[in-house]
């Protein structure tokens, strides 16, 4: 995360298109400039209205929360997870109070940040939690590719169960809502079937005639272009090729699977050298992106870490809260 951030805000040009400034602590930033190369120091700051925004010089609303200086990257550490889970909170009281406009996340460690004592499964849980939003949903997006899960981090088996009309009809709103916020006036909205083939007419299953497409029925009759339910094979292909604005994926890997294997490229022995895609929350009070990829541990403390997806990130945020 601060390797990714000190090099992202490296960049001159985002300075152009909004004013970023950095929840964290200041001193892993200084050593994130260290580890990354980047040219730039960090201007402390205890609130947004003290913050400089200029190039090379990275406003860092200091927490001073990280206990102790021997933390040791790439290892899972209860210290560092309560760090980022405050970040998080401080985050959202500052949207919540509109001292600033977006959120945009690094990744953070799931197990790290519930061993200490933050019980939840991911940032996109945890936000919903501290907005106390009812209806939510993550949304992929890399260009005008763009997928929306019905449900994200549980097991297979649970998001099988998870899987109702009521909860697609939800997703399904969501999508169209935040995709006419982006200038969509009518999105084209394909909903993907569960099972192979979309069930074949009940052989693979039952659910795409039980609860999906039901629920796009329901969707139409309100005047949502919603199709499907479309095989989860060819669903991604027909909306990479224009076909649709958007895709509901039925869970997790279904939707991320679909995206990564598009615009994830190792290169063997230096691992990752191109991320694309941005994660989105849609149904918050406050416009929130994020980084589509995990905190990379095996890389950490290495000058290898990429920042496009971060970057990527911060563009979409700026775009999310224009007029």
């Amino acid at each position: 995360g601060p390797e990714i951030t000190v090099k992202a805000l490296a960049e001159s040009d985002l300075y152009a298109i909004c004013r970023p400034l950095v929840i964290g602590d200041a001193h892993v930033m200084d050593q994130a400039i260290d580890v990354a190369g980047v040219t730039a120091k960090v201007n402390r700051i205890g609130s947004p209205s003290q913050a400089r925004y200029r190039p090379g010089s990275i406003d860092v609303l200091d927490l001073g929360n990280v206990e102790g200086k021997d933390l040791v990257h790439g290892r899972v550490d209860e210290r560092a997870g309560r760090a980022a889970a405050e970040y998080i909170k401080r985050a959202v009281d500052l949207a919540l109070s509109r001292e600033i406009e977006a959120v945009v996340t690094c990744p953070i460690h799931k197990e790290a940040i519930n061993m200490a004592g933050f019980h939840y499964p991911g940032h996109t849980e945890f936000l919903a939690h501290l907005t106390g939003t009812q209806d939510y949903a993550m949304m992929l997006v890399h260009g005008d590719f763009r997928i929306v899960h019905c449900t994200t981090h549980v097991s297979l088996r649970e998001a099988c169960e998870l899987i109702t009309t009521e909860r697609i009809i939800q997703t399904i709103k969501l999508a169209n809502l935040s995709l006419k916020r982006l200038g969509i006036e009518e999105p084209r909205i394909g909903v993907a079937g569960l099972n192979p083939h979309a069930g074949e007419g009940g052989l693979f299953g039952t659910e795409e005639i039980e609860q999906i497409s039901p629920a796009i029925e329901e969707a139409r009759k309100e005047g949502i272009l919603a199709e499907g339910p479309i095989p989860p094979d060819t669903v991604f292909a027909k909306a990479r090729s224009g076909l649709y604005d958007v895709v509901i994926a039925m869970y997790h890997d279904q939707g991320h699977i679909a995206l990564k294997s598009q615009e994830f490229t190792w290169n063997k022995g230096q691992g990752c050298s191109r991320i694309g895609g941005v994660n989105v929350t849609l149904g918050l009070p406050f416009a929130r992106t994020s980084v589509d990829h995990g905190v990379a541990f095996d890389i950490a403390g290495k000058g290898l870490a990429v920042p496009d997806s971060l970057v990527e990130a911060i563009r979409l945020a700026v775009q999310l809260t224009g007029p």
